[in-house]
């Protein structure tokens, strides 16, 4: 599990990313798209047009870190921004919801998850 403090800025690229894109391709997204730096120490979360495969980019320690998360059913939230960007600011405990399948919406609403 992702263990990030409510201090780390967590942004989503709310536009449907290649998931064939590694380091580069996602800090090249992140310097055109978001115009900050893929370095500063935030998060970057990409998702696919499918919403079942999903990407974070995280710089530390030095180097990039590339976390990949494969849904075997269901799909991630889709979301966008209120001021029609590419870009949204979410907080550590709605990553964790959105990681966990729940809802970002008002209502709070568990998404389909693969169960063993």
């Amino acid at each position: 599990m992702l263990n990030f403090t409510h201090y780390t800025k967590i942004f989503v690229h709310t536009e449907a990313t290649d998931m064939r894109k590694g380091f580069s391709g996602l800090s090249a997204i992140v310097r055109e798209r978001f115009e900050a730096d893929p370095t500063d120490g935030s998060l970057f979360l990409f998702i696919n047009r499918r919403r079942d495969r999903m990407k974070l980019l995280h710089f530390a320690d030095g180097g990039f870190w590339l976390y990949y998360r494969l849904l075997e059913a269901g799909t991630f939230e889709s979301l966008a921004s209120c001021d029609g960007t590419c870009k949204l600011q979410i907080d550590a405990t709605e990553l964790s919801m959105l990681l966990s399948g729940v809802s970002l919406a008002a209502s709070s609403k568990r998404r389909k998850r693969y169960a063993a």
